[in-house]
């Protein structure tokens, strides 16, 4: 099976309450967006796929990575997934690890616990509480929503579908404000 690492960074950081992006915002030495793509890559998964859309990361994206751009990025996360997994099909892909790009804390270990797991819809766990990355089969791209800023939370919410949950080392919080950021420091 082939699985694909997804970080999902398009979006606007409406929140976000300083100048600049939250993505770019400078975390102990790199901007907030460089550890989840370092994360990703230490995967080593088969493929690592970037979604961008509102600010300029390009020169924070590996050569060997894809990165792919969100024309509609400002209809939601919901957008940029579907871009991910219209790829990941494309490619032959039977599987999507989805993080988000404002997750420091998310080490390699998680997206590869996740990826690892046998099942085919899988969510991390920090803390007790459900947190990406998530791997979607290609079987359930076909139900992921198409707008909206969801993401993938009504296909693993919704009941219709076992979703296996994975105790996952480290720290499943993102940053959307300047307090938060502050709280990693």
């Amino acid at each position: 099976m082939t699985v694909a690492a997804v970080i999902l960074a398009a979006g606007r950081g409406e929140r976000w309450d300083k100048q600049g992006h939250k993505l770019l915002a400078n975390l102990k030495g790199k901007p907030v967006v460089s550890w989840a793509i370092s994360s990703a890559v230490g995967a080593q998964l088969d493929e690592l796929i970037v979604i961008t859309g509102s600010v300029d990361i390009s020169d924070l994206i590996p050569q060997e990575a894809t990165m792919l751009h969100n024309p509609d990025w400002e209809s939601g996360q919901s957008s940029s997934l579907i871009v991910a997994t219209s790829w990941a099909k494309n490619r032959g892909h039977e599987a999507v690890v989805v993080g988000l790009g404002d997750m420091p804390g998310v080490p390699k270990e998680a997206w590869i616990a996740v990826a690892e797991c046998p099942e085919n819809l899988v969510v991390a766990t920090f803390a007790g509480e459900r947190r990406p990355p998530t791997k979607i089969s290609s079987e359930f791209f076909e139900y992921l929503p198409t707008e909206g800023d969801v993401g993938a939370r009504p296909l693993l919410n919704g009941g219709n579908h076992k979703v296996t949950e994975i105790v996952c080392p480290g720290n499943g919080n993102d940053i959307d404000t300047f307090k938060d950021l502050k709280q990693w420091s």
